[in-house]
């Protein structure tokens, strides 16, 4: 697991995560990665932050198998504060956030796509919540952000996805590339960002959120105290140990 931040351009931090085989994150990958993009919005000298990673995937959410393993609460306890941690990491980043989104964007895939402030994606890019199958709940809220009310609620009780073309239709999605293009469009509007003065630049981030009609920190939270609930009646244990067993 890595977490590695670099800087392109004038004003451009990538933050990249890198886990194979599909980036799905343990506990100290979520920490790690909220660290990464706090220090990297912190910078005096960054203006945007692009978020993107290694591999087939942007990312697979949580790593369901440190789940499987503990034989208590404390993996799950972890995860649900990693999250949300590394979501209010991206959504709270002190200058705008890009995320370049390629494969599947899945469960906590969406939660950091979702709390960017901008998405550009490859042609193969995914986005969904399989949360249902996984013995989860959460992150309804941020596939909120990227679809409308009914399309959000059917999305998560049929696990099914949409595709980075369906939330370009959307508005969500800034731009659809070919995958081998993804990259430089990415950081093409990162620099268009960072063109402009810093200090706006933090002062709009920061007017944005105000007014935002959502508290999403709030509202995520409040999704994983049902995540819990599930933990503690069995019911996600017992879904949750189907996972890798599907027909």
């Amino acid at each position: 697991m890595s977490v590695s931040t670099a800087c392109p351009s004038d004003g451009v931090r990538v933050v990249t995560v890198d886990r194979p085989p599909v980036n799905a994150l343990p506990v100290q990958g979520w920490y790690d990665l909220a660290d990464a993009v706090r220090a990297a919005g912190r910078d005096p000298g960054a203006r945007c932050v692009v978020l993107a990673a290694a591999g087939r995937g942007f990312n697979a959410g949580v790593d369901i198998k440190e789940l499987q393993r503990d034989t208590g609460h404390e993996a799950l306890i972890g995860a649900n504060r990693g999250c949300a941690e590394a979501f209010a990491a991206v959504y709270a980043c002190e200058v705008p956030v890009v995320a370049a989104v390629q494969g599947f964007c899945l469960g906590g895939g969406v939660g950091l796509a979702g709390n960017a402030d901008a998405i550009v994606a490859s042609e193969d890019a995914v986005f969904g919540l399989p949360e249902l199958d996984r013995g989860a709940l959460g992150a309804a809220t941020h596939l909120a952000r990227l679809v409308p009310q009914h399309l959000m609620r059917t999305l998560y009780y049929t696990s099914r996805t949409v595709t980075a073309t369906e939330l370009l239709a959307h508005g969500s999605v800034w731009r659809v590339v070919p995958a081998r293009e993804l990259a430089e469009n990415a950081l093409e509007l990162a620099t268009e960002i960072a063109a402009k003065d810093g200090h706006l630049l933090r002062l709009a981030k920061a007017a944005l959120n105000g007014i935002d009609p959502v508290d999403v920190q709030r509202s995520y939270r409040f999704e994983q105290g049902f995540t819990f609930e599930a933990n503690l009646a069995g019911t996600a244990s017992r879904v949750r140990d189907t996972f890798g067993k599907e027909a």
